[in-house]
């Protein structure tokens, strides 16, 4: 199975000739990137990331230390997303206007260094989504997608990443930090710093009840905000009475405003399989 994998992925990136990576530092960029160091001449790799205020600046220093471990060089691409009123206004469909700001910056990017194609780490189940307005924006950029194109899904991007050693095989998703405010509610720069800081500190405070969340969001909502732990985190965390509470009561302190609740993560859906 993951010879068969394999295979495809890397006949997919040789076909390119040479490639700039839109690196996130997720699995899925990931096993782009290691897939193109596998399959092209040395010179003919790039990965780029944007620099926004929507990445976490913890996962920006985990990119930098994945690119290096792959021997590629990787371009920290500043991002303005911001300054954009269709991304700013949050009205459902942010990302695409996210990604159309980002993906305009590294086009132009590998543009300019004489890379013919970009790809992203968007794979086949991604395209099953019930609501993927980035994808919009892809194909209007013409942007590649080897995974996808490979027929690759969320099992067969982890089961080869694991193959290949990669270090983030197992890495939960965690999308940009814009995702985590509810739809109608503006994205700033000061929305964007308070989601960070707060998921910092519900995972110091969970760390020291012993508990660590394989994934952990802060949303904000309309009028007020709720903490989403993964299912065994969730059952740990309603075992110790006053836990949840005093996690409340720590957001509050930070800036969250109105009513705050500690729940159940539950990730994105799909649509059904035709």
């Amino acid at each position: 199975m993951i010879a068969g994998i394999e295979d495809r992925l890397l006949d997919r990136v040789r076909a390119l000739g040479g490639v700039a990576v839109a690196f996130s530092g997720g699995v899925d960029s990931a096993l782009v990137l290691a897939a193109a160091v596998r399959a092209l001449p040395g010179g003919r790799v790039l990965a780029a990331i944007a620099d926004s205020p929507s990445l976490a600046r913890a996962e920006l220093a985990a990119a930098r230390e994945l690119a290096a471990g792959l021997g590629v060089e990787l371009a920290e691409v500043p991002t303005g997303e911001l300054a954009v009123p269709g991304y700013r206004d949050n009205a459902g469909d942010r990302c695409y206007f996210c990604k159309r700001t980002v993906l305009d910056a590294i086009g132009a990017l590998a543009l300019r260094r004489g890379f013919a194609h970009v790809a992203t780490g968007t794979h086949a189940d991604d395209h099953r989504a019930l609501h993927r307005p980035g994808l919009r924006a892809a194909r209007e950029l013409r942007v590649v997608e080897p995974l996808a194109e490979a027929g690759l899904g969320k099992a067969e991007v982890r089961a080869l990443a694991a193959a290949w050693a990669l270090p983030v095989a197992d890495k939960p998703s965690t999308p940009c930090l814009a995702s985590r405010i509810s739809v109608g509610v503006p994205v700033s720069l000061g929305r964007l710093g308070l989601v960070e800081r707060a998921e910092i500190a519900v995972g110091a405070r969970l760390a020291e009840a012993g508990i660590r969340p394989h994934d952990l969001r802060v949303r904000l909502l309309g009028r007020g905000f709720r903490v989403e732990v993964d299912g065994p985190a969730h059952v740990a965390v309603a075992a110790r009475p006053g836990l949840a509470a005093a996690v409340v009561g720590e957001l509050a302190g930070l800036g969250l405003t109105g009513h705050g609740e500690v729940g159940a993560y539950r990730a994105p859906a799909l649509a059904p399989p035709p």
